[in-house]
């Protein structure tokens, strides 16, 4: 491990404060290091592993489409890249899928197909996109600009311009940006996940979108974080019986691999020909090959249970002795400690053989979607511990 360390600091660019812990093998929701220490996987790689470490059908499916061709480029069709399209448009009712690597990329991709909408329907000058203050978006300059914190732009100005920022849940500020901007569109998070698993009032965000509707602004939803399955359905929107024009996801559709993908509704399926957008691993026939083994079985039995686990967690943990709130949705949940750091809570918790994530002043969860009972009953007495003590 030292070795490992010395080398990784010697020849890895410095942008990660990572755990001391060197991570070597896995199985479903446990993970091994190399002295052999097994730890319940409460991340899951930040919300990517869907079902897990090693997942069978998975590896079945990313396996064999290796067998056949790992890569072709989009000059050319491949079944998986179409595959995954049509059961993600059958499954929320959008009209066609641009793919991607990233859920950055998945952003950008919602970003410029609004302001071309906007230009050919509106004028070029209604350019704004509004998103929320303590948003995350991504880390392109585009992106980073769309993100409403500040700290994260202070080091790379001038960022892309042509953003205005919102405060989360005040309906009333979403009206008054509206009127005020030449606006393209309002890109939300319905859980905020980085910024601290804050979730949105339903009548901040139905009332949103009618805002939206009523003033020919287009409503992108990022689903990167939230989407398939981790807030108990499908997107997270589909809890608050809105329909987004845009639809931006990454993360748990690959279930390992990287693929991101924005999905366009019926205003906007057009809006791109050929030239508009590229990507050349976007569509790769192995990520997808994957996705359609994850897509598949993200089914209401799931979805179920993973309400279910939520309830439990919620149930362990709200009002526990040094915890002073839980917040979030489905199996993105966030734990706020009330005598400690988040960060002093998680490295407790890992020396208890638990991995957890912290986002802002909370302990974060992210396990995966098909994680154990019996293992999660475990991590949460360790969590609960670790609040406790």
């Amino acid at each position: 491990m030292h070795d490992l360390k010395t080398l990784d600091k010697t020849y890895i660019a410095n942008t990660y404060a990572r755990f001391p812990v060197e991570i070597v093998a896995g199985h479903g929701s446990t993970l091994t290091d190399a002295e052999g220490k097994v730890y319940i996987d409460m991340g899951s790689g930040i919300a990517v592993n869907s079902f897990g470490i090693g997942d069978p059908v998975w590896k079945q499916a990313v396996t064999a489409q290796l067998d056949r061709v790992q890569h072709t480029s989009n000059l050319y069709y491949t079944e998986p890249c179409v595959q995954l399209a049509q059961m993600l448009c059958e499954r929320t009712g959008m009209k066609k899928v641009f793919f991607g690597n990233s859920g950055a990329e998945a952003n950008e991709c919602g970003i410029k197909v609004a302001r071309k909408w906007a230009a050919a329907h509106k004028g070029p000058e209604y350019s704004t996109i509004l998103t929320l203050w303590n948003s995350f978006h991504g880390r392109t300059l585009t992106t980073l600009a769309a993100t409403g914190q500040d700290h994260y732009h202070e080091l790379f100005q001038p960022l892309t311009p042509g953003f205005a920022h919102v405060q989360p849940n005040d309906l009333n500020d979403a009206k008054a940006q509206m009127a005020s901007h030449k606006c393209a569109a309002i890109l939300i998070e319905c859980i905020q996940g980085e910024g601290g698993v804050k979730v949105m009032d339903a009548d901040f965000v139905k009332g949103v979108a009618q805002a939206a509707k009523e003033n020919d602004i287009l409503l992108i939803v990022d689903e990167v974080q939230t989407g398939n399955g981790r807030t108990g359905q499908l997107y997270s929107y589909m809890n608050y019986g809105i329909e987004p024009d845009i639809v931006t996801t990454a993360k748990g559709l690959g279930g390992g691999l990287p693929l991101g993908c924005a999905l366009l509704g019926e205003k906007v399926a057009d809006v791109l020909t050929p030239g508009d957008h590229g990507s050349t691993f976007g569509g790769n026939p192995v990520c997808c090959a994957g996705a359609v083994s994850i897509l598949s079985r993200i089914d209401d039995a799931l979805l179920a249970e993973v309400r279910e686990k939520s309830a439990y967690i919620f149930s362990a943990l709200t009002g526990a002795p040094g915890v002073e709130s839980v917040s979030g949705m489905g199996l993105m949940i966030g734990i706020k400690p009330a005598n400690k750091s988040a960060a002093d809570v998680v490295k407790t918790c890992m020396e208890n053989g638990v991995l957890c994530l912290t986002a802002k002043d909370r302990v974060r969860l992210l396990p995966a979607l098909n994680i154990p009972t019996e293992l999660l009953h475990k991590a949460v007495a360790v969590i609960k511990a670790a609040c406790a003590e």
